[in-house]
């Protein structure tokens, strides 16, 4: 099948999008009920077209673990930025091996990161938290959006305790930045002691970066370790001060999310539109 014909394949598939009022109501309703049962919920109703997106972390892993009991051909998928550390593959072996179903992983756009590294080096993001959510933008939140053209809903590891700008989350909203699907976060009221307790009774496979003292994991170069007592994200671009510890896929940058919490923490530091960020020397 052409891509052509392909394309016009999936126009006409019936989409199952919630609205604004269902998706209120089944928020409320569903906000007391367990993991597995908004699991089991959602994956009936829409089996192939609902995706469990993970980083392999500890919530993500949990949900995998749940999800995979309920159906095991359940569709999981992952974003390589490019920028990964050796751990991460190690974990999407591991996790291949164990549960018996293919990872989809979706890799940047191979011209926007050349454009981007050629005008503003390998390493942008130690230059201005603008310049981070720049290539954040480019290696994760992109590849996420082509990822959820496929689906009506995505089940996501968010806590409302994780960030401050989580705090609000329902565990079923409509995703209006990625065309209005729903979002799914059967985790949001677990606490973190909540989703180790469930991976060490179920035994799920960690990521090997816990065991060297990570306890927030996402591209190599901003990624470090953390010290006992400090905020689990706190090893998240540790660099900036009073920077939002997002990457613009759950606070997107495309439709101002992002940019709008940005400029109230730090004014004048935000994006151009349509170009690189502002402030980034070459």
């Amino acid at each position: 099948m052409s891509t052509t014909s392909a394309a016009a394949t999936l126009r006409h598939i019936e989409r199952d999008l919630l609205d604004e009022f269902e998706a209120g109501q089944l928020a409320v309703e569903l906000d007391d009920e367990s993991p597995q049962g908004i699991l089991e919920w959602c994956l009936e109703r829409w089996g192939d077209r609902v995706g469990l997106c993970t980083s392999f972390q500890a919530e993500g892993m949990a949900l995998l673990d749940m999800a995979w009991r309920i159906k095991p051909d359940v569709r999981v998928f992952t974003v390589d930025t490019g920028r990964l550390p050796q751990e991460t593959y190690e974990i999407i072996e591991t996790v291949r091996e164990r549960y018996g179903i293919p990872i989809e992983v979706y890799f940047p756009n191979a011209e926007d990161i050349e454009l981007m590294t050629a005008r503003f080096g390998p390493n942008l993001f130690y230059k201005s938290v603008a310049a981070r959510l720049y290539c954040c933008n480019a290696r994760k939140v992109e590849p996420i959006r082509r990822a959820l053209e496929g689906f009506d809903a995505w089940i996501t590891g968010l806590r409302r305790d994780q960030w401050a700008s989580r705090a609000n989350i329902r565990k079923i909203e409509i995703d209006h930045d990625h065309g209005g699907l729903a979002k799914i976060s059967p985790l949001a009221d677990w606490t973190q002691e909540d989703v180790w307790e469930y991976n060490e009774k179920y035994d799920v496979p960690a990521h090997p970066l816990y065991n060297k003292g990570f306890t927030s994991i996402g591209c190599a170069p901003c990624t470090r370790a953390t010290a006992p007592g400090e905020d689990p994200r706190a090893g998240r671009w540790w660099w900036e001060k009073n920077a939002p510890k997002e990457c613009g896929i759950h606070c997107p940058i495309e439709t101002g999310g992002m940019e709008h919490e940005l400029e109230a923490l730090l004014p004048g530091s935000g994006m151009t539109e349509g170009a690189g960020p502002r402030g980034v020397t070459q």
